[in-house]
């Protein structure tokens, strides 16, 4: 097997290839052959020792992968060698194979192509428990999505669509804007060239409903004033690299409200729920009420220079790496 390894926090080029025999599944356990491993923000945290939950290397990241199985071990049941599969693992993921516990992996539908379930999880997840969680999207409601063009803005984009809302999508260039208008929204704004908060006015009419950000930085607090009343703001992550400090007096005027989404704690917390959830997202997806874009794919070896790219904001959508 091959996998990416981090020997030291650190920079993304400073990644390793390290070449290992073929795991063996323990009881309880199966192998899988990674067929891609999901691109994620919170990856090149972990390589860099900045995220909130520090893993002392040497480890391998990604945190999310689909494949076939391989083998199982004594005990399992209810999933063959053969059988397609997607799993979210926290860490361990950029790897040509890995070892998990048989109960965290999923079948994937007949309609989803691997390398799209790779780089489904963490995404829709976050945004689906956003919005039918932490706050509620209804129809009619107008959403705007900061970093419309990524893959969090992507799927926001997607499940506010599908939840009957009308969405406004803000990104840094005109090819991410194209992206986010290919998944349904509505309208645009240039938020490195247009003023965000008088933009997004003019285009909800007054009436902003919800706001989805997983960018903070300087765009935050314009997109907070931008809404009306009784208007939330999900805060999801900061990939701008600055967490912005709010005034509660924005918060007080027109009685809105900031609810932080931190899914992949909630997760590990709710395995049960969890599961449920990715369940509904699944079944959106087979019935044709959501349509995640299909991944752009770098070799495995890219591992260090894709997360350059995403911290430097050069990719669209998601990416997923191909062993």
């Amino acid at each position: 097997m091959r996998r990416v390894v981090c020997t030291e926090w650190g920079e993304p080029e400073n990644l390793v290839i390290e070449e290992l025999p073929d795991p063996v599944p323990g009881p309880g356990q199966v192998v899988v052959e990674v067929a891609a491993a999901g691109v994620n923000f919170v990856d090149a945290l972990f390589v860099a020792g900045t995220y909130q939950i520090k893993v002392p290397p040497p480890f391998t990241p990604g945190s999310e992968m689909a494949g076939t199985v391989a083998e199982v071990g004594d005990g399992v049941t209810g999933v063959a060698p053969g059988d397609r599969v997607l799993s979210s693992l926290g860490l361990g993921a950029y790897a040509s194979h890995v070892v998990v516990a048989a109960d965290s992996l999923t079948p994937l539908p007949d309609q989803l192509d691997t390398p799209t379930a790779a780089a489904l999880a963490q995404s829709y997840c976050t945004v689906w428990l956003a919005m039918t969680s932490r706050i509620t999207v209804t129809p009619g409601k107008t959403v705007l999505v900061l970093g419309a063009g990524g893959g969090i803005g992507l799927a926001a984009i997607d499940v506010a669509r599908a939840l009957g809302a009308r969405v406004i999508a803000a990104a840094s260039t005109p090819e991410k804007l194209a992206d986010a208008t290919a998944m349904g929204a509505t309208a645009t704004i240039a938020y490195e060239s247009e003023d965000l908060k008088t933009r997004a006015r003019e285009l909800a009419d007054g009436q902003l409903d919800v706001v989805i950000d997983p960018v903070g930085g300087a765009h935050t607090e314009a997109a907070l004033r931008a809404l009306g009343v009784g208007g939330r703001l999900a805060v999801i992550g900061f990939a701008a690299g600055d967490i912005p400090s709010l005034r509660t007096n924005l918060v007080l005027l027109n009685n809105r409200s900031v609810v932080g989404v931190d899914w992949g704690a909630w997760a590990m917390r709710n395995p049960a729920e969890q599961a449920a959830l990715l369940g509904e997202v699944l079944n959106a997806v087979s019935a044709g009420r959501l349509h995640p874009a299909t991944p752009s794919q770098r070799p495995l070896a890219e591992a260090g220079a894709v997360l350059r790219d995403l911290l430097e904001r050069r990719l669209r959508g998601k990416t997923v790496l191909v062993p």
